[in-house]
């Protein structure tokens, strides 16, 4: 992917934005690593993402990151992993972040974070039953859709994350369609945030829990 998408000082970090941080990330209950693949020498995205990274795991004790080169099975770039635990010893729960979380999607970032950090316990309980009920030989890949201006985007990333962190069946992918429009024209996407699960069933809007179930079991039925 090239510099042709949006670049990533269209809505910048403010000093506002950092300044909250801290409320969200300051006393995590448990330790996350950012994994970034990029290329540093690449897009401008590519170079921010890994930059954001150092800048959360230096100020935050409970964060850390490792970068990794571009990997053939990933088609977009920068990607943001968000794992359990620490850059040596880390569990992947399937939380990724593809393209840099510009403007609205810091959000989402700290949603991602959260949802890791405390294993979906951002979810209510009965949600978190439900999730842990879904058959075992079947897996759900929730896609967010979402922009540097989509407001509830965050609201979307918050349930998919929490449930991908609450039940193993499940990954959760926010992509930043800034940066890659494609995305949105595959499934076309007329408003954001666009929730796409197992790239069959989709719907415009944010889901509560509920709808994210209801939709989560309809395409079990497809597949």
């Amino acid at each position: 992917m090239s510099d042709s998408g949006a670049q990533s000082d269209a809505i910048p970090f403010d000093d506002d934005t950092w300044q909250q941080l801290p409320d969200f990330l300051a006393n995590l209950p448990e330790p996350v690593c950012l994994y970034v693949w990029g290329d540093e020498a690449g897009t401008v995205a590519e170079r921010e993402a890994a930059q954001l990274a150092r800048t959360l795991a230096g100020r935050f004790p409970l964060l850390s990151y490792r970068l990794f080169p571009r990997r053939e099975n990933y088609r977009y770039y920068p990607v943001i992993g968000v794992m359990a635990g620490t850059a040596a010893e880390a569990s992947d729960f399937g939380v990724r972040i593809i393209g840099l979380p510009i403007g609205y999607q810091m959000t989402s970032l700290i949603a991602a974070i959260q949802a890791v950090a405390f294993r979906g316990q951002t979810l209510e309980p009965m949600t978190r039953i439900k999730l842990g009920r879904l058959p075992a030989d079947q897996e759900i890949a929730i896609e967010v859709l979402t922009s540097a201006e989509d407001e509830l985007g965050g609201l979307a990333a918050k349930v998919a994350f929490g449930a991908a962190a609450a039940a193993e069946r499940v990954r959760a992918f926010l992509i930043v369609t800034d940066f890659f429009p494609e995305a949105a024209q595959r499934y076309s996407a007329l408003a954001l945030p666009h929730v796409v699960i197992n790239r069959h069933i989709h719907f415009s809007g944010a889901p509560d829990e509920s709808d994210l179930l209801r939709h989560i079991g309809l395409a079990l039925k497809r597949e």
